[in-house]
């Protein structure tokens, strides 16, 4: 097999092209501060690759909710689309944000996880209704905007959009786990 038809792509980080080179230079050097994963795959186009990032960036770091709110709605997507990569990289980083591994371990495993504070069962709610049914009914709506904001309501949403195509862009590519990362939704052994 060809190396354009297999899976994963892989990036050639001696033969970038002066764009992807730009691209590459520009994520590293972010907030990120690495190049993994999906960012690897979009690399192959750098059109693609430079404003995704750049919208990642944004929905990771730039919003209004704080981080353990936005890590919970990345865990919430990761897991409706069992994506390995993105839970392995984010499940730590919600913890260390201030999410419960009840709450981590609860939402691994697809159930609804027992909140403590109201902030999380909104947006986990918001979260799971939108991948789920496609659409959030007016109590769920107007619980997340109590909590949120308005404009925290659709930052939300920009960042379960953006986790979205990141976790399609890991399945469809077959991004490989971290070294060393356990695949967190294989079954039962």
């Amino acid at each position: 097999m060809s190396d354009h038809t297999r899976r994963p792509v892989i990036l050639d980080e001696a033969a970038l092209s002066p764009e992807q080179q730009r691209i590459f230079d520009a994520i590293q050097s972010g907030p990120r501060g690495i190049v993994e994963g999906p960012l690897r795959v979009w690399l192959q186009s750098p059109g693609l690759a430079d404003k995704a990032q750049d919208l990642g960036a944004f929905c990771r770091f730039g919003t209004s909710l704080p981080p353990r709110l936005s890590e919970l709605a990345i865990l919430t997507t990761g897991a409706f689309w069992k994506s390995g990569f993105e839970w392995a990289v984010h499940a730590p980083i919600a913890a260390r944000a201030g999410v419960s591994e009840t709450v981590i371990e609860a939402i691994r495993t697809g159930r609804v996880p027992a909140f403590e504070r109201e902030d999380e069962a909104a947006v986990h709610a918001f979260s799971d209704r939108l991948h789920r049914q496609h659409r959030v009914d007016d109590t769920t709506y107007a619980r997340a905007v109590v909590c949120l904001g308005v404009p925290g309501t659709v930052e939300l949403v920009g960042i379960l959009g953006y986790y979205t195509l990141i976790s399609m862009t890991i399945n469809a590519f077959e991004v490989p786990l971290p070294e060393g990362a356990v695949d967190p939704f294989a079954g039962p052994e």
